[in-house]
C-alpha cells in the first residue's frame, strides 16, 4: 500500500487534538518570544538576533513590513484573548501613522531610524501591508484603523493601481517620481496585497477590494503561471512581459523562481476562491497546480525543505532553506486538504511539519530560525536574526480554524476558540 493511501486512509494531522496542541503550543512560544522583546520604546519593533536581542538597540531600522505585520499578528492575538496584545497593536499602529506616513507627499516611507527616513521610497510591497495591518487592526476597534484604511486604500488607488493591467505598480520615490523610469513590475508585492486586499474586503464588506484581488490573481496566477507550468514568475517589465533575466536584491525580489510564492499563491488562491462565491472554476485546479509543482521541484527529498530558489531549468540556484517557504507549504496543505483532500496533500502537510518541528524551531532561544543551510544548519547569509513573526505565527493557527478566509476573520467568526 503506498503512503499517501496510507496517510490517507490514518485521517488528517489537523483534526487530532494533541496536534493542534501542539500547534498551539508553537504559537503562543512565538507570541512570547516577540512580545516581550521586540517592542522599541522609541517606535516601532527591534529586529533580533537569535537570543531575542536588538541586533541595534541604539538606531535600529524599522522597516514598514516589519511594523504592520506586527500590528496584524497582534490583532490576531488580541482576537484570540492573548493579554497585551492590544498594547502592541497601539504601538505599532501610532509609528505607522505617525512616522511612516508621509503628511507631506502622502503614503508611507519604507524604513526608518530615530533620525527620520532611511529609504523614503513608496513600495507597493509596504503599502500593502498597511492594508493588511490596518484591516486587522478594524477587527478589534482601534480608534486608528478606519482613517489609516481609507488613507491607504486612496493611495493605493490613485497611485499604485493600474487599470489596464489589473494590477499595482512597484515602486515610486517620495515625491512619487517613477525610480528607474518606472520599468519594472513584481509579483510579490501584487501576491501580499491580493492577501490584504481579501483582509479589507473581510472588515469592511466593500467588494471593490475583493474585485482588485481576483484581477491581481488572474494577471499573476490564471494567465502568468498557467501559462508557464504553474511556476510563479517574478518579474516583470512595465507591459507585465516575463523578464527570465531579471537580477535584484536577494530578499525581496530573488532572481529565477521561489517555490515559496507558489505555495503562498496555492493558499491564496483557494480563500480568494471561498471569498468569491467558488465562481472562478479555475482556481481549485491552479492551487492544486501550484503545491504539486512545489513539492516536486522545490522540495528537497533527500534532506528536506524548500529550496530558496530554481533557475528556469527548474534547478535548484540558492540551495538553502528559509522558513517562510516551509510556513507557506504547510498552510497550503492544510487549505488543500480541507478543500481538494488527498493523500498527496496530507503526506505534504506532514512532512513539511516535520521538517519545521526538526529543524527551524529554536528550542534554545525561542522563536524560530529563519535561515538554514541546505544541510539544515542555522545560517545568516540573508536574514541576520530573528525578525519576523507573521510568516510563522499565521502557519500555526491556520489549522485550527475553517480554511474560509483570513485569520482575523475566522478567529472573529469562531469567538477565539479553537
Amino acid at each position: 500500500m503506498s503512503i499517501q493511501r496510507e496517510t490517507a486512509e490514518l485521517g488528517n494531522f489537523s483534526t487530532r487534538a494533541y496536534h493542534r496542541r501542539w500547534l498551539l503550543d508553537q504559537a503562543n512560544g512565538l507570541f512570547d518570544f516577540f512580545q516581550y522583546r521586540g517592542v522599541n520604546p522609541k517606535g516601532g519593533f527591534y529586529d533580533m538576533d537569535d537570543a531575542g536581542k536588538p541586533l541595534d538597540p541604539v538606531n535600529p531600522v524599522r522597516g514598514i513590513h516589519s511594523t504592520a505585520r506586527m500590528v496584524h499578528c497582534f490583532s490576531i492575538g488580541s482576537l484570540l484573548g492573548r493579554p497585551g496584545s492590544e498594547d502592541i497593536v497601539d504601538h505599532g499602529m501610532n509609528y505607522l501613522w505617525k512616522h511612516h506616513r508621509d503628511t507631506t507627499h502622502g503614503g508611507y516611507v519604507w524604513s526608518l531610524n530615530n533620525d527620520g527616513p532611511v529609504d523614503a521610497s513608496k513600495q507597493g510591497y509596504g503599502h500593502a501591508f498597511v492594508l493588511l495591518a490596518a484591516s486587522s487592526a478594524k477587527t478589534i476597534g482601534h480608534p486608528l484603523a478606519d482613517g489609516m484604511l481609507a488613507d491607504v486604500s486612496e493611495i493605493l488607488n490613485t497611485k499604485f493601481w493600474e487599470e489596464k493591467h489589473g494590477a499595482i505598480a512597484e515602486e515610486f520615490n517620495q515625491d512619487w517620481s517613477p525610480i528607474d523610469g518606472g520599468s519594472y513590475r513584481g509579483q510579490n508585492s501584487n501576491m501580499h496585497l491580493t492577501e490584504a486586499l481579501m483582509a479589507a474586503f473581510e472588515a469592511t464588506g466593500d467588494r471593490t477590494y475583493l474585485d482588485k484581488a481576483e484581477s491581481i490573481a488572474d494577471l499573476v496566477i490564471r494567465r502568468s503561471a498557467g501559462s508557464v507550468g504553474w511556476r510563479v514568475a517574478e518579474h516583470f517589465n512595465a507591459d507585465w512581459e516575463l523578464d527570465k533575466d531579471y537580477r535584484g536584491n536577494e530578499m525581496f525580489r530573488p532572481s529565477g523562481t521561489t517555490p515559496g510564492h507558489w505555495l503562498e499563491w496555492a493558499r491564496l488562491v483557494l480563500q480568494l476562491w471561498c471569498l468569491g462565491d467558488k465562481r472562478h472554476d479555475w482556481m481549485p485546479d491552479a492551487a492544486k497546480g501550484l503545491f504539486s509543482q512545489s513539492m516536486s521541484l522545490g522540495w528537497d527529498n533527500d534532506k528536506g525543505g524548500f529550496f530558496y530558489t530554481l533557475d528556469w531549468a527548474d534547478v535548484p540556484a540558492k540551495r538553502n532553506k528559509l522558513w517562510w517557504p516551509a510556513c507557506e507549504g504547510a498552510g497550503a496543505a492544510h487549505y488543500l486538504n480541507e478543500h481538494i483532500p488527498s493523500g498527496f496533500h496530507e503526506e505534504g502537510y506532514r512532512k513539511i511539519w516535520g521538517t519545521i518541528g526538526r529543524a527551524f524551531i529554536d528550542r534554545k532561544n525561542g522563536g524560530w530560525h529563519e535561515e538554514l543551510t541546505e544541510d539544515l544548519v542555522p545560517a545568516h547569509t540573508l536574514f541576520p536574526g530573528k525578525g519576523d513573526i507573521y510568516h510563522a505565527l499565521q502557519a500555526c493557527l491556520i489549522p485550527l480554524f475553517p480554511a474560509t478566509g483570513s485569520l482575523t476573520k475566522v478567529i472573529a467568526e469562531a469567538g477565539g476558540k479553537i
